[in-house]
């Protein structure tokens, strides 16, 4: 996915819950054939929670026969982003020469560095019956020494990441580590991404193992010490606090954050870096032609945006 500008939304509310920092009202961007983004972070509150510098809510949305995801390709640096899908299925191809369909429950976790180029399409498969979408994409920012790190990638399927569950709470660690369970997922930086299911009237607490913490409400409602939360909110929460998580109805939401990161990023369009220079220079380079082509998908390309 790639940034897109816009102002923040104000959720204009104060909480009985001491915990929370704030609550980030996302803003939300129509990309056509009923297909939506919600983008949580950077917001102008919360630049960062732990190294998670970007969080994108797609869907859920129902491409009709014909229809279909086509992010053309482009570039990053400085960054990795992960992808975890809810319903539908994407298919990567970048200038490694990877080419990986991610499906629900599996993370794609792709690392920049100093440069690498994807794209994001439907299959042809589906995009002939139609097929649903639904999912998350998330930048995590590297830590100012492996900015420049050679780029990578690695695909996760879902029986790899570990689970907590009782009767009425489904969670998986698909980073880092929570509840006891530690994900296979290498990271850079001390980084937590959890999803969690939750029937009505279950509990679930929070600890504060992690500096930095958010939980986001993808359905369902969920209420924290008498505040009522509904789909499409980020909850930042304070360092130190532990919280209790209540199930109102049948509910999804998932936890990010970690350690914070080792001072601020820059971000522009798709480039994120500790230094302005090094996205100017990335700039130009794009212009140029100097990134990698992606095998399979040479031919389109996403164009440097003129602002």
């Amino acid at each position: 996915m790639s940034f897109f500008p816009g102002k923040d939304p104000n959720a204009g509310d104060v909480y009985a819950c001491d915990a929370i920092a704030h609550v980030v009202v996302p803003r939300t961007v129509d990309l056509g054939d009923g297909f939506s983004v919600r983008r949580a972070l950077p917001s102008a509150r919360s630049r960062m929670v732990g190294p998670f510098i970007f969080f994108d809510h797609f869907g859920p949305g129902e491409f009709r026969a014909g229809q279909g995801i086509d992010v053309r390709p482009h570039p990053h640096i400085g960054l990795a982003t992960v992808t975890y899908l809810f319903d539908g299925e994407i298919m990567h191809r970048d200038s490694l020469g990877t080419a990986a369909t991610i499906r629900p429950g599996e993370v794609n976790l792709m690392t920049a560095g100093r440069g690498i180029v994807h794209s994001e399409r439907t299959g042809p498969e589906l995009r002939a019956t139609g097929s649903p979408i639904h999912g998350l994409q998330m930048w995590v920012a590297l830590p100012a020494a492996k900015e420049e790190m050679a780029p990578g990638f690695a695909h996760h399927e879902v029986q790899e990441f570990p689970t907590v569950r009782d009767t009425d709470m489904f969670g998986r660690v698909v980073i880092g580590s929570l509840y006891g369970e530690t994900s296979p997922v290498a990271t850079t930086h001390e980084t937590m991404f959890a999803n969690i299911l939750m029937r009505p009237d279950a509990t679930l607490p929070i600890d504060a193992d992690h500096e930095e913490r958010a939980l986001y409400v993808v359905d369902g409602s969920i209420d924290i010490s008498g505040d009522r939360f509904e789909p499409g909110r980020l909850l930042v929460f304070k360092p130190g606090d532990e919280i209790t998580v209540k199930a109102l109805t049948d509910a999804h939401f998932v936890l990010c954050g970690g350690a914070p990161m080792d001072g601020p990023r820059h971000i522009w369009w798709n480039f994120v870096s500790s230094r302005k220079e090094r996205i100017e220079q990335a700039k130009e380079e794009w212009k140029a032609g100097h990134f990698g082509k992606v095998p399979g998908d040479e031919i389109e390309f996403i164009p440097l945006p003129e602002k």
